[in-house]
């Protein structure tokens, strides 16, 4: 039997998109520790090593003074 272009779409149905999944909230440190972590599973890289490449893709996203000022922040919490 043949298939029509026309009946070929109605059969095919298309999945239901993917929901995001939510982040952190900002400065909490969830999503530095996320980052780093998925550096040392996919590079093989020493958790410092991995700390370090986090912290240089975070002050290329937030500018250098955004990201001394969320580091501090975590700071003042740990202490």
């Amino acid at each position: 039997m043949a298939v029509s272009r026309s009946s070929v779409s109605k059969q095919v149905s298309k999945p239901p998109p993917k929901k995001k999944k939510k982040k952190a909230k900002l400065g909490s440190g969830k999503r530095f520790k996320d980052v780093s972590k998925s550096i040392q599973k996919s590079s093989n890289k020493s958790k410092k090593d991995a700390d370090a490449i986090a912290a240089s893709i975070g002050r290329k996203k937030y500018g250098k003074e955004k990201f001394a000022a969320l580091s501090a922040k975590g700071r003042k919490r740990r202490a």
